[in-house]
């Protein structure tokens, strides 16, 4: 079997989608179109960002069904990135919070997916 190297996240504006995940990354796309963008990851990873309209077959499920997470060293990290994104008007679902698997937070993109920020235990 192939390794997968493309996680596709249904959107309503490629273009909106696109200045949230390029922010959030701190990359920009590697290619784009009024229907698709995608941007580099790590390790030969990349996100793709599908207009749902053009979604064949037609996408029944959008966004918060599942959650992209990004872990961060510590504790500290996850304070100062919720108040970062909390300046700049994200959406947040969660706030920082101790978790049995470490100390996260989480928010969500234009298009309601999640995006967890975790730290996890020692």
């Amino acid at each position: 079997m192939t390794d997968p190297n493309l996680v596709i996240l249904y959107v309503r504006d490629v273009s909106t989608a696109l200045a949230f995940w390029s922010d959030l990354l701190g990359r920009p796309a590697v290619e784009q179109s009024p229907t698709f963008a995608m941007l580099p990851l790590r390790d030969g990873m990349m996100l793709g960002l599908w207009k749902v309209d053009g979604v064949a077959p037609a996408a029944t499920v959008t966004g918060g069904g599942t959650e992209i997470a990004v872990a961060v060293a510590d504790g500290a990290a996850i304070d100062a990135i919720h108040t970062d994104w909390s300046v700049r008007g994200r959406v947040i679902l969660q706030p920082p919070t101790d978790m049995d698997f470490g100390r996260t937070f989480t928010a969500a993109d234009p298009d309601g997916h999640r995006v967890r920020v975790y730290a996890p235990s020692p």
